[in-house]
């Protein structure tokens, strides 16, 4: 998987000033749809760059991707206090007003939002990352549900699925540690996760729509395989597949993408020009990524050597 990867000097700024970006949605004229997480809303990104307000958001849209005639969104309630910093815009603290998450709609023809989940026992913590599995459903991550000692919610599923219609939702895994990025394989059999702090990376298989089996060497939560355990200094953000099953993970702290084989377990680092790379999804002429620099407030395009796994919607 290591071969003829990108190296940062041909990553290409395409947009600044965008106020902490995630969540890249690629569309196939060559824009994409990003959310400001510290900016509440949605941004059209023009193939030349340009920058248009599409919806507010209030909260703090996370995670998004295309699903109908809009986006399907995570939501983590405004679960950080910013900070600009030197330049950059840095998360902090979870301040007093946080009371919780939710899954959203947008319309992006009117830019409305609607709520499409807020709790399932109890109120959803902090969404953070989602992916359409092609079935009718959508698995997300729960960021703000920590097994750190006096958390209060490790109890609470840290890994959901629900329908896209609203429907059901249950939870799936519970024990994951502030979960963030997640994805499916090509075949839509492997299940993967990504853990912010600890930068481990984790998969399940998919044994049916919303169900998850074991693996028999599953070491983590529910039987979850270990993929990669990323060295001190490099944090996990969200993730994306491209079409030969390397999952691609923004990378913070180190800033960069980490690039893991799931078959050998082994990886690859890419660096890219910002501390705070979060999230990563391809261009639809397969022949490059869009990743999200949150720090410096840019989206960057760089050559891919293969395209991305095709996405629900």
């Amino acid at each position: 998987m290591a071969e003829n990867l990108p190296v940062a000097a041909d990553a290409v700024i395409l947009a600044t000033g965008l106020r902490f970006p995630e969540g890249p949605v690629a569309l196939d004229d060559g824009s994409l749809f990003v959310v400001e997480v510290a900016g509440e809303c949605v941004t059209r990104v023009g193939a030349d760059g340009t920058t248009t307000r599409v919806a507010d958001v209030p909260g703090g849209p996370n995670g998004a991707a295309s699903c109908g005639e809009g986006l399907l969104l995570c939501n983590n309630g405004g679960f950080f206090a910013w900070h600009d910093i030197d330049g950059m815009v840095v998360p902090g603290p979870t301040p007093a007003t946080w009371t919780g998450g939710s899954i959203d709609r947008v319309d992006l023809a009117t830019g409305s939002v609607t709520t499409v989940w807020d709790r399932l026992d109890e109120r959803l913590q902090a969404p953070n990352d989602l992916v359409l599995d092609g079935h009718g459903g959508v698995w997300f991550t729960d960021h703000g549900v920590r097994q750190e000692e006096g958390s209060g919610n490790a109890h609470l599923p840290s890994v959901l699925y629900g329908t896209t219609d609203g429907g059901d939702l249950r939870g799936a895994v519970v024990g994951l540690d502030a979960a963030n990025g997640i994805g499916l394989s090509p075949a839509g059999d492997e299940l993967y996760a990504a853990e912010t702090h600890t930068g481990r990376l984790w998969a399940w298989p998919v044994v049916a729509p919303g169900s998850l089996g074991r693996h028999d060497d599953g070491v983590g939560p529910h039987g979850g395989r270990l993929l990669f355990d990323a060295p001190e200094g490099h944090l996990f953000d969200s993730l994306a597949v491209d079409a030969a099953g390397a999952v691609v993970v923004g990378t913070l702290a180190a800033g960069g993408l980490t690039v893991v084989d799931p078959s050998s377990r082994e990886a690859a680092f890419i660096a890219l020009p910002d501390p705070l790379i979060t999230n990563v999804c391809f261009t639809l002429d397969g022949l490059g990524a869009f990743c999200t620099g949150s720090g410096t407030g840019v989206v960057m395009v760089l050559p891919w050597p293969r395209p991305g796994t095709p996405l629900a919607s």
